[in-house]
């Protein structure tokens, strides 16, 4: 089994990486996350968002498996279904979309619990997408949650009901105005039938029965390294595991059967929502690289931080991962700069020095390395050599703070547009 997995905060460009390398594996799997995500992927000229499908979902012959360390949303899968068909009606998702049993639900009151928490001045704003996923895995850890397997139960109805109706009185009492309980559980109800018309099994025997008959797994990772529930900038997180570890937790596969590790990363770092960000940019140059880079969230819309490459943050990243290969996009993006920055370590107040670090103090001061930026038409661009020397002095002085090779250099938005680069 390979892996996928962002190594920043997110929005590095992995579902473009992970639809051009699918074609060559039988199974893509998301181990973790929800609706949450948003990875976007360019095909005959239009765009489109996938939020829980995976990425392999374009390649007919590919199976595309959500996890158990998923959270499921039925109303929020069948509006990405139904716009996944208007998109390309060639798919048949009822066919190469198969969904863990033991997934957990994101119920309908969740997403209003979520806004209720966000909105609130007793409670920690922290930024979400506000659909309701830090509720369904809470819910879950408290072992108060129902999961996809108990759509097919005969008594899943007056199971729910209870729990949604809970929720509704609670938000209805502190002062919140919700549609009515009525149009709320029919609209979840009806996608529950939908979501029923799915294959939905036990994927840990499905998996590893695929890996014992030789077929080949890539798991697909949401959000990122440094917002993992346990290694990232807590509390500005999300609420699962977000590293190569929850791949084999989230789903069932043991360490052993694990390969490559590709680690996604930019040329520079952006982030949506709040949390320590030491490397951002506040300046006309920040807001250059956002309307270049199209820096806004492809399921919120929210604009992005932007900030330089956080190098002691990507060592970290590699480091908790295992990370074998790095895939660095928006290299395009700085093109035309006179010089480009990268942070390559911090100093702290009492003259201490962090090399490698995921949570450093508010004091701490970011120092920059500056090299020559890079000038070029990246449109035709086919190799190593055809790259400008300032960008491939870039690429070495990342090989050799991380350890790793920059496979993969994407330079541009359009699905074809990464480079798989020979080793030096």
């Amino acid at each position: 089994m390979d892996i996928v997995l962002g190594l920043q905060w997110g929005d590095e460009g992995k579902g473009k990486f992970i639809d051009l390398i699918s074609e060559n594996y039988d199974i893509t799997a998301r181990f973790n996350g929800g609706s949450n995500a948003g990875h976007s992927i360019q095909r005959n000229g239009k765009r489109i968002t996938l939020k829980m499908i995976p990425s392999g979902i374009f390649m007919k012959t590919v199976q595309n498996v959500i996890g158990t360390g998923t959270v499921l949303d039925p109303v929020s899968f069948k509006k990405e279904i139904l716009n996944l068909q208007v998109f390309d009606e060639t798919i048949q998702p009822e066919k190469n979309i198969i969904i863990s049993r033991k997934a957990h639900l994101v119920l309908p009151t969740h997403k209003f619990l979520d806004i209720f928490m966000e909105e609130s001045p007793d409670y920690t704003t922290i930024g979400t997408t506000k659909n309701g996923i830090a509720q369904a895995y809470s819910n879950k850890i408290l072992r108060q949650n129902l999961r996809v397997g108990d759509l097919f139960s005969s008594d899943f109805q007056t199971r729910v009901v209870p729990i949604l109706r809970r929720d509704y009185k609670m938000l209805t009492d502190g002062g919140m105005v919700l549609p009515s309980f009525e149009e709320m559980s029919n609209e979840f109800f009806e996608a529950v039938d939908f979501l029923k018309r799915f294959n939905c099994t036990e994927t840990e025997i499905y998996l590893n029965t695929a890996l014992n008959e030789g077929k080949n797994i890539l798991a697909e990772g949401s959000q990122a390294a440094m917002l993992d529930i346990d290694h990232g900038t807590y509390p500005y997180v999300t609420s699962s595991s977000t590293t190569a570890a929850g791949a084999c937790s989230g789903l069932g596969i043991s360490p052993k059967k694990m390969g490559e590790i590709y680690g996604i990363a930019k040329a520079y770092c952006t982030r949506v929502g709040n949390g320590m960000f030491p490397t951002e940019l506040f300046d006309e140059l920040g807001e250059e690289i956002r309307i270049k880079g199209n820096e806004f969230g492809s399921n919120t819309g929210r604009p992005r931080r932007i900030g330089w490459l956080d190098l002691p943050a990507l060592q970290y990243a590699v480091m908790i991962n295992g990370v074998t290969q790095l895939v660095l996009t928006k290299a395009d993006v700085l093109s035309g700069l006179k010089s480009v920055a990268i942070c390559t370590h911090y100093e702290l107040e009492d003259g201490k020095i962090e090399k490698i670090s995921a949570v450093l103090p508010d004091n701490a001061k970011p120092v920059l390395k500056w090299m020559e930026g890079w000038n070029a038409d990246f449109s035709n661009m086919e190799g190593n050599s055809e790259l400008p020397q300032e960008l491939q002095d870039f690429l070495t002085f990342l090989e050799a703070e991380l350890g790793i090779p920059v496979a993969y250099l994407s330079i541009g938005p359009g699905r074809e547009q990464i480079l798989k680069l020979s080793s030096k």
